[in-house]
């Protein structure tokens, strides 16, 4: 429906779940409560700690239906995707 009852107090922001504006809240604060248990490196998200994890196990979960290559984030896969479309969203 579009809702967003959740309203962040510092800029006006607002979202349609409380888990969302207590995610945003941190960009305010500055809290990272998600540490690296290998390197100590904390984040404000759980899924960057996730995402950054597989820089020390080497998991490449995202592979490319083109030609194979692996990636550790989908963000670099659609990057990469690119590289077969010729797209060039940029320019």
């Amino acid at each position: 429906t579009g809702e967003r009852p959740f309203t962040c107090g510092q800029c006006e922001k607002s979202f349609s779940r409380s888990s969302t504006l207590a995610e945003h809240l941190r960009t305010h604060t500055g809290e990272k409560p998600y540490a690296c248990p290998v390197c100590a490196r904390a984040f404000s998200r759980s899924s960057t700690l996730t995402e950054h994890r597989r820089t020390h196990t080497g998991e490449m979960p995202y592979a490319c239906p083109e030609c194979g290559k692996t990636f550790g984030r989908t963000s670099n896969l659609v990057k990469h995707l690119r590289t077969h479309t010729g797209e060039k969203p940029y320019g």
